[in-house]
This record gives C-alpha cells, sequence and structure tokens, in this order.
C-alpha cells in the first residue's frame, strides 16, 4: 500500500468544521497530515481542483440481499456499487433469506466483505428471530459476532413489549434499535401514498398515519427505557413534527430519511413506472418540503439510501404485484446535490454532516471524520461533473431506479477506504 496526497481539494469535515482549499496526506490506513502546502515523494498523488475531498459517506441502511437473492444483489456487486457512489462504510439490513438472526450468518457476511474487500461492510442484526416478531435474538452472541445494530426492517416490531424488551437489551449492549416505523394495518398493503394521486390513479394508498402512529409509539417507548433509538426513512410531514418535539426532551432519539423522500413525490406514479414503488411510499410535496426543512433544522439526523435492489423480472410485473423499492447507492449523490445542494441552498457542510458524522455518531463507530490520525477513508466528489444515469454505468446487480437515463451533475471520483483506493472513476 503506497502513502496517498491529495493535492488542491476543497477540504469539507463536519466533525471539525474545516472548509477550505488544503492537501491531505494518507499514510498506512491514517490521515498523516493535513495543510495549505504537502510535498511528498514516492506517493500516490491525486489532483483534487475544483473538487471536494471529503470523510468516506456512511450509509446506515441498505439491502445486499446476500445470502439468498444472488440474483439481485450480492456482497460483491453491492461492495461495488457503494464504493461507485462514494461510500466507504454501509450497513446492510437483516431481511435476508435466512435472515441475520444467528452467529453463522453474521460470520458469512464478514467473511464475504473481507473476500470482496471494497468497503466496510457492519451487518445489522434480527430484533427477533426470523424476523417474526415475538422471540427476541440472541443479541449478546449477535453483538460479539459483529453487528452493528438491531432491525427487524421490512417490519415494525407491532408487539410494543417485544420492542420494549429489545430496548432494554439493547441499552445494555450499547447499540440502537432501528426501527421500521410503519404500521402494517393501518398501511394495508397499500401500493403508493395516500392521498389526492392515489385516488386519481384509482390506486390502494398508504396513508401518513400508518408512518406516524408507529412512531409516537417508538418515541414514547425509547423515553420509557432511555434506550437509543432510531427511525428508519421518515416520509412525512406528521413523523418530522412528532421527531421534532420528542428531541426537545433530549431523548436518545435519531431518524433518517433517503434522498428519494427529498426529490421525488407521489405524483411519480402517474408514469406507472414500478420503480417508484417504495415503503414508506413517495409521499405528497408537503411531506417533502417537511422532510427537507426537517434536514435543514437538524431534527432529521442522517440520509441513509435505503438501497433496495431488485431484478428486472420482479419490476417488470404490474405496479400491484411489482415489489417495494429502488435502488441508490450511485444515485445517492446526484439526487441530494440536485435538491439540497443547487436547488434548496444548504451548505455542504450540512449535507455532508448527514451523510459522515452523523451516521458515524449513530452506530457509535471511529469514521466519519477527515482529521490528523484519523481512519483514512475519504471520498473525493467532482460536483459539476456532469453524467448520464444507465443501465451500463450502474454497477448494481440490479437497475431500478426511475432515474435511469437521466442527466445528472455530481460524481464520485476516487474513494479510499482504510488508506487503499478502492475506486477511482474511468
Amino acid at each position: 500500500m503506497s502513502d496517498i496526497l491529495i493535492k488542491g481539494g476543497r477540504v469539507i469535515d463536519p466533525s471539525s468544521r474545516r472548509d477550505g482549499v488544503f492537501d491531505v496526506l494518507i499514510k498506512g490506513s491514517v490521515i498523516a497530515q493535513i495543510s495549505k502546502s504537502i510535498r511528498a515523494r514516492g506517493v500516490k498523488t491525486i489532483h483534487a481542483k475544483g473538487m471536494i475531498v471529503a470523510p468516506g459517506l456512511i450509509d446506515l441502511h441498505c439491502h445486499l440481499r446476500d445470502p439468498g437473492r444472488p440474483d439481485s444483489e450480492t456482497i460483491e456487486t453491492g461492495s461495488q456499487a457503494a464504493v461507485a457512489g462514494g461510500f466507504s462504510t454501509i450497513c446492510c439490513m437483516p431481511n435476508t433469506d435466512p435472515p441475520i438472526d444467528n452467529e453463522g450468518i453474521v460470520q458469512y457476511i464478514n467473511r464475504e466483505a473481507a473476500r470482496v474487500d471494497l468497503c466496510r461492510i457492519f451487518p445489522v442484526g434480527c430484533i427477533t428471530k426470523q424476523r417474526q416478531g415475538k422471540a427476541l435474538t440472541e443479541f449478546g452472541e449477535l453483538v460479539k459476532a459483529g453487528v452493528i445494530g438491531f432491525s427487524d426492517d421490512g417490519d415494525e416490531v407491532a408487539n410494543g413489549n417485544v420492542l420494549r424488551r429489545a430496548l432494554e437489551y439493547s441499552r445494555a449492549f450499547r447499540v440502537p434499535i432501528i426501527e421500521h416505523p410503519i404500521n402494517r394495518y393501518l398501511a394495508q398493503k397499500g401500493i403508493m401514498n395516500e392521498g389526492l394521486v392515489s385516488t386519481k390513479l384509482g390506486l390502494h394508498g398508504s396513508p401518513g398515519i400508518a408512518e406516524e402512529v408507529c412512531v409516537a409509539r417508538d418515541i414514547l417507548l425509547a423515553k420509557y427505557t432511555g434506550a437509543h433509538l432510531h427511525l428508519c426513512h421518515i416520509s412525512t410531514k406528521g413523523a418530522v413534527e412528532l421527531i421534532r418535539r420528542a428531541k426537545q426532551d433530549k431523548l436518545s432519539l435519531t431518524c433518517e430519511t433517503c434522498p428519494h423522500y427529498l426529490y421525488f413525490t407521489d405524483e411519480m406514479f402517474e408514469s406507472f413506472d414500478t420503480n417508484c414503488k417504495v415503503n414508506p411510499p413517495l409521499r405528497s410535496e408537503t411531506d417533502r418540503q417537511a422532510v427537507i426543512l426537517g434536514l435543514r433544522d437538524g431534527t432529521i439526523d442522517c440520509i441513509a439510501t435505503d438501497h433496495a435492489p431488485h431484478c428486472l423480472a420482479e419490476k417488470e410485473r404490474e405496479i400491484t404485484q411489482a415489489p417495494f423499492g429502488m435502488i441508490g447507492f450511485e444515485t445517492a449523490l446526484p439526487m441530494v446535490i440536485a435538491e439540497l445542494v443547487v436547488k434548496q441552498k444548504l451548505p455542504w457542510m450540512k449535507v455532508l454532516q448527514t451523510m459522515t458524522m452523523n451516521p458515524a455518531k449513530v452506530l457509535g463507530i471511529d469514521s466519519g471524520r477527515l482529521q490528523k490520525d484519523a481512519p483514512a477513508d475519504v471520498t473525493v466528489i467532482d460536483p459539476q461533473k456532469q453524467w448520464k444515469i444507465t443501465p451500463h454505468s450502474i454497477k448494481s446487480r440490479s437497475k431500478n431506479t426511475p432515474m435511469l437515463n437521466k442527466q445528472v451533475s455530481g460524481r464520485v471520483v476516487c474513494v479510499i477506504v482504510n488508506g487503499a483506493v478502492k475506486f477511482e472513476a474511468s
């Protein structure tokens, strides 16, 4: 492994509030120096003038489909897509087949991640055995094996007492409960957001209250137990308001949203494109604006991709039968840049905080910072680079995104993980 010198980029590090043109020297697996001008011999030099040099992006919510669905994604193809999207660290959700509810599955994921050796991969373990919402998994065994938190993502933990016990156990092990806040009984297998558009199209809707009821209950349980609760993919105005009020009580409460809830609304369904079918669904413009405000004022802590690959045959079904989910690793930055940086005028510092420092805090890991002696996880971004998202350009095994064939701005130039270059744009 050769040392690396990144020259003349705009270094943005939310953890230190650094924002300026600097050189960054990486020696071995750590950042050795950050200063205005560094000279070094025998190093790999990356010229970053006009580019942004940031901590490696962290995605605390993705689906790798491995084990179980190699036709949709594998740990290898998912890792390739992740680094192409700028992510040095990703957390894979446990709704695999079999699910991540025992030590053996965690060990398999860890072995595959080490073999592929691209990004850091942290498995999220199931809250309940087989994700059935009944008996808790062996938290101690799973934490020892390497899980970073617990979730039954894809489903909420419907039994309040089971979730209470999970929160209590998670507190003992100092890991978050990562909850999927959608009440399945209120959602009633809705295809899209319940509202004017669903009525117009004649499609069964999932109302925002399905999310908000679950958020309210989970907040109360977090307050009662004092445990760290992390709420996934927040999409409604009501949920944002509930979380905003709860944070005033200084709870150990964090949450995320996803690029598609910032970028799209339920009007996308007028195209009947099954790639727009996600859970929770794309919401109204009022909801979208409320989520953006939640990011702006810090109510929403993180942006996570919820990368959800599905093979073409599945997404070519009728919209009522097609599965929920869109890919997100490689489209996240272009969508975030277009909506938050360009349109909403959010500072890069704020945007990167939600994709680096804040996710690291949620997970309790030493990442997401660009400082001397920090782990050398770095993402170099060309914010002006224009490119077209095509099936050929996507590294993921699945191509299910409504961003297909769109011209976008902002591309990852280089990703360094643990001091080694893992991706360079061709």
